[in-house]
């Protein structure tokens, strides 16, 4: 639908004004280069006095240009977009007002600002670019995994941070870091978490009667074989809210003290029937 991609762009430009709001008011002035593109500008900025957003831009076109060459229309419009509104974005926010001076303060809430913008450019299927893209040049020609050479690049600029302005500078940087990827995984997935169980025991039948029953939870069952003993067993799944987890818990346990339990995060749920606190 034309709307749909409408909204999508508008979100990916969202995002990446609020990622520019987050690097020129709190990371870029206070020296912390949390890795990435940003982090390469960070330096570049306080070295030799370039614009950052000029940075940015001189970072994404080639690697844009050069992907396209290499990997060919798979990017697609999502991440051009995602690349360029973030580089103007940082370009068109410098000069805006410095929120504090105090490193500490600016890492965390600069990881908490910078983090949502991204999270809301991911959410749209955008790309910032820079560091996305090489990573995967790197991967393509090393064999390593899209994390694998992220992670490598990051540490690559947080060190280049370090030596430039001092190990404080890197170790603030890490914070940043640290929590613009929470704040990512939130604005993804959602502050709320709920938890699956998967349950092992000989009482399945009685264990998913009282679950749907004290609980109101529903509960699937799967029939299932021990890899050692080649014993027949049903494993359940059921799918509870966070503050249930004891109760469903203990329901277990009453029933059957040698169950089984696997209890796994369950970021998001959708469906009939299961309601998030």
């Amino acid at each position: 639908m034309w709307w749909r991609r409408i909204i999508e762009y508008a979100g990916i430009i969202i995002g990446s004004i609020i990622v520019g709001v987050g690097l020129n008011a709190l990371l870029i002035p206070n020296r912390i280069a949390a890795g990435g593109a940003s982090g390469i500008a960070t330096i570049v900025y306080h070295l030799w006095g370039w614009s950052p957003g000029m940075v940015l831009l001189a970072i994404n076109i080639p690697l844009l240009v050069a992907s396209f060459i290499v990997f060919g229309m798979r990017f697609g419009i999502y991440t051009i977009l995602g690349s360029l509104a973030t580089s103007l974005a940082v370009e068109f926010t410098q000069g805006i007002a410095v929120l504090t001076h105090d490193p500490l303060l600016a890492s965390i809430y600069g990881g908490v600002v910078t983090g949502i913008g991204m999270g809301i450019v991911f959410r749209f299927r955008g790309s910032t670019g820079g560091t996305d893209i090489l990573a995967k040049f790197v991967t393509h020609y090393s064999g390593l995994s899209i994390g694998q050479a992220l992670l490598f690049i990051d540490a690559a600029v947080v060190l280049a941070a370090g030596l430039i302005f001092t190990a404080e500078y890197a170790m603030y940087a890490l914070i940043a870091i640290f929590v613009s990827v929470k704040l990512i995984d939130v604005v993804l997935e959602g502050i709320y978490s709920a938890k699956a169980l998967f349950i092992i025991s000989h009482e399945a039948d009685k264990i998913a009667a009282e679950l749907m029953t004290r609980l109101e939870r529903g509960v699937t069952m799967f029939p299932s074989k021990g890899g050692f003993s080649k014993e027949e067993k049903t494993t359940l799944l059921c799918v509870v809210g966070r503050m249930e987890l004891m109760r469903a818990k203990q329901v277990v346990l009453e029933l059957d003290k040698r169950a089984f339990i696997i209890v796994t995060e369950a970021h998001e749920v959708l469906g009939e029937g299961f309601a998030a606190e």
